[in-house]
């Protein structure tokens, strides 16, 4: 007879936190939260999709969980919050910080750009800039690609040639949507096809002189991010190791350079939790992806898939006709 298999007991890892393990919570969050958002904000470890439909509390779940994770120990500072605005981050952690305590303040929270200059402004060097780099806004940029066109002599009344906003336009949606400019052009852009060659010169040009005068528009704190975290792995190590728990709102408005980042700040730790309605997605004109969505369970398998569908906005009237619409959706 073969010997008798021996079991040890071990430890859990140190970063994975069992919910409600005896502890005391100063909130009461199951009678605070209907069951679809107790489920939500209890859900600690692993990848989590939260769809959330308009007017269903979703704002109220985010709150709550950044207060639940606190409470359950988390280090305020290893939460990391992405929302669309700073308006948005800041009010959902001034909201936590009403229902539990100070703490929730430290959460590092904000936009995928704020949060991008943040971290480019450590690692700068490493990607050939300096660290006191300069951001464009959008009307800087345009001024600067105006003035690449006019030293290409591009601009000549003899040949009708895109304007500076236009141009912008192009090489904006080609980064967004990870998509080659040309394919841009054919797409939205058909009768600039034949000028594929010059504006393709331009938009190289572009890319060389920001990195020549230590510039950055708001798609490179993107990229370059991107880029940091995809070469970089003692960078992206140790920002896993800062962030162990991530958050991200309004999922369905996030393109895949976004998407991209947050699988590769969550691969370590695996904890990433995303909250969207693909019903929602309104802003693909500006590279955003309701694909995102659509394919998280399967860019992160295992995943745990909690819908709020219990409205608090709108009449039962609404809701039928709204609810007959998606039925007829083909996704």
């Amino acid at each position: 007879m073969s010997e008798a298999k021996k079991y040890v007991l071990k430890k859990a890892p140190a970063d994975v936190l069992a919910p409600e393990a005896g502890r005391q919570f100063r909130i009461d969050y199951r009678n605070e939260l209907n069951p679809a958002q107790y489920d939500a904000v209890t859900s600690v470890n692993g990848p989590h999709l939260i769809v959330a439909g308009a007017g269903t509390g979703k704002t109220r779940a985010i709150t709550y969980r950044v207060a639940y994770l606190v409470e359950l120990g988390v280090k305020p500072e290893s939460i990391l919050l992405l929302t669309f605005t700073r308006r948005a981050a800041q009010e959902m952690l001034r909201r936590a910080s009403m229902l539990l305590d100070a703490r929730c303040e430290r959460v590092a929270g904000g936009t995928f750009h704020s949060f991008a200059n943040l971290v480019l402004r450590q690692y700068a060097s490493l990607l050939g800039f300096q660290s006191s780099f300069t951001i464009l806004d959008q009307s800087d940029a345009e001024d600067v690609v105006n003035l690449l066109r006019t030293r290409m002599k591009l601009d000549t009344r003899e040949r009708r040639f895109p304007r500076k906003q236009t141009l912008f336009d192009m090489f904006s949606r080609a980064v967004n949507t990870s998509t080659p400019l040309k394919d841009v052009l054919k797409e939205d852009y058909p009768h600039f096809e034949e000028l594929l060659p010059e504006i393709a010169a331009l938009h190289k040009l572009y890319d060389e002189y920001k990195a020549g005068h230590n510039l950055m528009d708001y798609d490179d704190l993107l990229v370059h991010l991107r880029t940091l975290l995809r070469d970089h792995e003692r960078v992206r190590l140790t920002l896993a190791d800062r962030y162990k728990y991530i958050m991200v709102d309004e999922y369905q408005d996030t393109n895949r350079v976004q998407a991209e980042i947050i699988w590769l700040l969550g691969q370590k730790n695996g904890n990433v939790m995303v909250v969207g309605d693909d019903a929602q997605a309104i802003y693909a004109f500006r590279g955003a992806t309701v694909q995102n969505i659509l394919d998280f369970p399967e860019q992160y398998p295992g995943c745990t898939i909690i819908k709020l569908e219990e409205n608090y906005r709108s009449t039962q009237p609404i809701l039928n006709l709204t609810n007959e619409i998606l039925r007829r959706a083909r996704e």
